[in-house]
């Protein structure tokens, strides 16, 4: 209906022609009836056009200054005449149109017409909205919205004089309210206002409208209501600490001398918060103020200077104390840009010595947070409703789990994981004195251990790394945790042996827990990082509760930065260095692949080649390049993978999934392999050719983005040009991400 109303030439009411409806300028409006009518309808414009214009020539005789301004040469112009439409017959077009063809336009009778949409009245802001600010003795600034207030009244009462006197000309009175529109227009949505005369611009900077004061960064919306500056606040960097528990967070005892909360006395706290008077504000903990009852009467004294004694003697129940934060406090933890609800959660205050905030590295998935330099915000809620609300709503126990999808976002990462599968490998095994080491380690020492029987007796009593974890989760008799669950990690079955070995699979790929004890398996990212919902932690959370999950984390970050320690984990530049048969074996794939793109190269020059289904010759030779050369990098690695000891430590994060992977192994250690931009070779940036070092027209391997080298042999000049050249396209991909 409404395309067929789009298309609808005359008005099924009056047959008049419905031209182009265009804006002139910045304000005005026509209606071109004449300028592309054909048929009767144009004729019947033209005749009554005719008509009118003889009849006001008519009408004029004697008047005309210019007698040569005739019908005869007023014709001529009859294409380009057109009707002005000015906000009267606007509104007086808008108010024809029946109630009964409103929804045509999505609109209703009853919610608002569409003359509704023009206005006619204009709204003051009260003075707090457009402040004058005192200059002194030259007077005072106005606020941009209340000078364009005054231009607008000063024009309005200009046009009124005119109409009430008679003497203004048509043309005047036209141009004055033009400009009234305009500085009406300028008041509400200041610059953005286009086509605006030249004489009418103004060349200072552009008011701050009701628009401009709304939208953007720094409107009232995202820069006074989404996100504002609060009190009782603190940000600075953030390091990572594995002695704390995942709900904890290291505060230093600087901020924590500034943000306060304010304590209300009672008889039972009563002593505690006399000594904190008697500390004052320079050492904590203590206090900054004291406010007496009545509350809020401005009974509010500094402690930083009187006589702290008698403040504190004369402290009484329905006091109120500013006190430090302390150890144990709500505080709430932000990350910007808070993209989801768990970039805000609240942690239990620890106040520590340096000037750095420590948490978890458990926690940073959530907040994707790194330690490369990144800050974050604090907020100590001042009531005990919000630190109520913080504990129960935002705390991280209660946030393990993201509401998008069900995954567990709070979970084991990298050094946690590599320690983990580590100490969980077969070859693992300690003596009494170095299992109950790694016990105490788990627990600070504090916590109550009951060693479980060794699993080897003779000659001499060993433990082995999975009983290490088994008491990890269940260190005593007295905590009541059980689990149950088994499944395969990322290492299992490799050899795609048939039927799966399921728990004798030779690379101990199968893990399987009963009754809390570690049976088989090796630990790695699938059981303990995040993003699972079958792993150890989804688990533990699903059968036996938040609290035990949590305590289980910090259990093993605890355990993990001390077992490390002693087992020692680094990697240098000997750790990627290849053997001589890796050399060699390099070298002929390299060899073997260039060969044979080069074969089909010379098969396309012919006209040989033939073409894939689908596909040209030259895109069956470049998908075949392409796959050729990726085959190189991968079989390179795998060669690695044979060649490297199975202690190292690239290839121990490799094959946990704490960090890296086999392409990266490859990489630094046996070729880097093809680069691509927009997921093809590298295009031509010379006169065809990728770079002046090569031949014009070249499509081999080297001329096309091949880097034959690794990182541990050094890459030559054209080759890293080509790795800039597939770097850059990655970063510019992470850039526009971020900015959409």
């Amino acid at each position: 209906m409404v395309e067929r109303c789009k298309k609808t030439k005359e008005c099924v009411h009056c047959g008049a022609y419905n031209g182009l409806v265009k804006r002139v300028g910045c304000m005005r409006v026509v209606h071109e009836k004449l300028a592309k009518q054909s048929g009767q309808a144009g004729e019947r414009a033209r005749l009554a056009f005719d008509a009118s214009c003889d009849q006001a020539l008519q009408g004029g005789k004697g008047s005309f200054e210019n007698p040569i301004s005739t019908g005869a040469e007023l014709r001529p112009l009859l294409a380009k005449a057109h009707d002005d439409l000015n906000p009267l017959r606007i509104r007086a077009l808008l108010r024809a149109i029946p109630d009964s063809e409103l929804q045509l336009l999505d609109m209703s009778a009853v919610d608002g017409r569409p003359e509704n949409l023009l206005i006619d009245r204009l709204l003051v802001p009260p003075v707090a909205i457009r402040p004058s600010v005192d200059a002194g003795p030259a007077g005072s600034n106005e606020d941009d919205l209340t000078v364009k207030l005054s231009e607008i009244l000063t024009v309005n009462s200009i046009i009124r004089c005119a109409l009430e006197g008679g003497k203004a000309t048509v043309a005047d009175v036209a141009n004055d309210w033009e400009f009234m529109q305009l500085q009406t227009a300028l008041y509400l949505n200041g610059a953005s206002v286009p086509g605006v005369r030249a004489e009418w611009q103004d060349l200072k900077k552009p008011i701050r409208s009701f628009a401009q004061r709304l939208k953007g960064k720094q409107g009232r919306f995202r820069g006074n209501l989404c996100g504002k500056r609060v009190d009782f606040s603190g940000r600075t960097v953030i390091s990572p600490d594995p002695n704390l528990e995942i709900d904890e967070l290291g505060v230093p005892v600087h901020i924590a001398r500034v943000l306060t909360y304010p304590q209300r006395v009672f008889s039972e706290n009563l002593s505690q918060l006399r000594r904190l008077v008697l500390n004052g504000p320079d050492v904590w903990p203590g206090a900054n103020y004291v406010e007496s009852a009545p509350i809020g009467a401005g009974n509010k004294r500094s402690l930083k200077f009187g006589d702290r004694r008698r403040v504190a003697s004369e402290l009484k129940v329905g006091d109120v104390v500013e006190r430090h934060m302390n150890n144990e406090d709500m505080v709430l933890f932000n990350r910007q840009p808070s993209l989801h609800r768990l970039s805000i959660m609240s942690h239990r205050a620890r106040i520590l010595q340096w000037r750095t905030l420590r948490f978890n590295e458990c926690v940073c998935a959530p907040y994707n947070a790194d330690f490369d330099g990144d800050e974050m915000n604090l907020h100590l809620p001042q009531t005990e409703e919000a630190r109520a609300e913080a504990r129960h709503l935002l705390g991280v126990h209660n946030n393990l789990v993201t509401p998008r999808n069900g995954e567990v976002v709070v979970a084991a990462t990298q050094d946690f994981i590599t320690a983990s599968h580590l100490v969980t490998r077969k070859n693992i095994f300690f003596t009494r004195d170095q299992f109950a080491r790694q016990c105490a380690y788990l627990g600070d020492a504090a916590e109550q251990v009951e060693l479980p029987p060794p699993c080897i007796l003779k000659p001499i009593e060993l433990w082995s790394g999975k009983q290490v974890f088994s008491v990890l989760l269940r260190p005593n008799g007295v905590a009541q945790l059980q689990l149950n669950g088994e499944g395969p990690n990322k290492r299992y079955n490799v050899a795609k042996s048939k039927p799966p070995p399921l728990h004798m699979c030779p690379d101990d790929g199968y893990v399987c827990f009963q009754d809390s004890e570690l049976i088989c398996g090796v630990m790695d990212k699938a059981w303990l990082g995040d993003g699972q919902k079958n792993g150890l932690f989804a688990i533990l959370l699903r059968d036996n509760g938040a609290a035990a999950a949590a305590r289980c984390m910090s259990r093993m970050a605890k355990h993990a930065a001390r077992f490390l320690c002693d087992f020692g984990f680094s990697i240098g530049v000997g750790d990627v260095m290849p053997t001589a048969n890796l050399d060699r074996q390099k070298a002929v794939l390299i060899r073997e692949g260039t060969a044979l793109c080069q074969e089909k190269i010379d098969d396309f020059e012919r006209g040989t080649l033939e073409p894939s289904p689908g596909c040209t010759a030259e895109q069956t030779l470049e998908s075949f390049i392409n796959g050729e050369l990726s085959n190189i990098r991968t079989e390179a690695g795998e060669v690695c993978k044979t060649e490297l000891h199975f202690l190292n430590p690239p290839l121990t994060m490799a094959t946990c999934g704490s960090k890296g992977s086999f392409v990266n192994i490859s990489q630094m250690i046996a070729c880097v392999g093809q680069q691509s931009v927009g997921g093809k070779r590298m295009p031509d940036g010379f006169i065809h050719r990728s770079l002046p070092h090569f031949p014009r027209h070249s499509r081999a391997p080297s001329a096309k983005g091949f880097v034959a080298n690794s990182f541990y042999s050094g890459l030559t000049p054209p080759e890293f040009f080509f790795h800039t050249m597939g770097g850059r396209e990655g970063l510019v991909d992470t850039a526009v991400k971020t900015a959409g």
